[in-house]
């Protein structure tokens, strides 16, 4: 989990005056205490390694949205402390504003559906969805980082590599099979109460998918292409302003790490292994994401 990156505070007019309910007015009265905690209406429940900090990061620029700076990880690991204190890591909002968290383990979480539901059927979920191959050499990647000791990429990719069989117990490959993980979710929820985000859209083209999600959250679109820049050593989106900060804004130095060399053989084998996934998560979302 990240650090906390501060209440997402809400800006003085969005954009220009953008006119959200938190306009100057609105701000002040969000300091002066005022407001309440609510529990979340829309929920960023996945994926890990898909850009759902991105995503987060973005939505703040928003005058109407508040959100939880830390992961609470309340559905998977901290349920039993009941909705009372998950309700309080809340930030206070306004009339009109929309409270959000993110916590990209609920999606693979078995229990996180139900529980949810049982909080607010209401509930929108977001998942930021990511080509499966480069989410699993990402997340690879990250426990690398931390643990520099851990076997290859190659050798926890296969259970037997002579004959080619892919160990999908290990968690980053287990993570990329969206359809699996998508069908527990139908069972609580209708598909038009989750959006899917392309990982790789969120980087190539951030505004366009940042309507999409300001419409599927009853928003009016203030974040538009304005609020971007590229960064091209990076090869990241950066926001011209970050949230109460007149300096522009790019995700942290841990976005874009070098992804070790892996064998062009053990892609192309996770390729062939994903592709009837990735094939039946295109049927059931109706959106074909454009991997391979």
């Amino acid at each position: 989990a990240e650090p906390p990156a501060g209440g997402g505070g809400s800006r003085a007019g969005g954009s220009g005056g953008g006119g959200g309910a938190a306009g100057t007015a609105g701000t002040l009265a969000l300091l002066l205490g005022e407001g309440s905690k609510r529990l979340p209406q829309a929920i960023i429940i996945g994926v890990k390694k898909g850009g759902t900090r991105a995503l987060l990061e973005f939505l703040r620029v928003h005058p109407d949205v508040r959100a939880v700076g830390a992961e609470p990880h309340f559905f998977d690991r901290n349920y039993e402390r009941g909705l009372a204190w998950y309700r309080d890591l809340m930030p206070r909002t306004l009339e009109g504003q929309i409270t959000m968290e993110k916590t990209p383990s609920y999606f693979v979480t078995k229990e996180a559906p139900a529980r949810i539901s049982s909080m607010s059927k209401g509930t929108k979920l977001i998942v930021v969805v990511r080509d499966p191959v480069t989410r699993a050499i990402s997340d690879y990647t990250q426990t690398l980082s931390k643990k520099p000791d851990i076997p290859t990429f190659e050798s926890l990719t296969f259970k037997n590599r002579t004959t080619g069989l892919i160990d999908t117990s290990w968690s980053a490959i287990q993570i990329g099979i969206y359809a699996k993980h998508l069908e527990n979710w139908l069972l609580h929820f209708p598909i038009g109460q989750i959006l899917f985000v392309s990982g790789e859209r969120l980087i190539s083209d951030p505004a366009g998918e940042l309507g999409r999600v300001q419409d599927f959250l009853g928003l009016k679109r203030i974040i538009t292409d304005k609020h971007f820049y590229f960064n091209k050593t990076k090869g990241f989106p950066c926001l011209k302003k970050a949230e109460g900060s007149s300096k522009p804004h790019c995700l942290g130095k841990t976005k874009g790490r070098t992804h070790p060399d892996i064998d062009q053989e053990v892609v192309q084998r996770l390729r062939d292994f994903y592709r009837p996934f990735n094939m039946k998560f295109y049927q059931m979302t109706g959106q074909d994401f454009g991997w391979d």
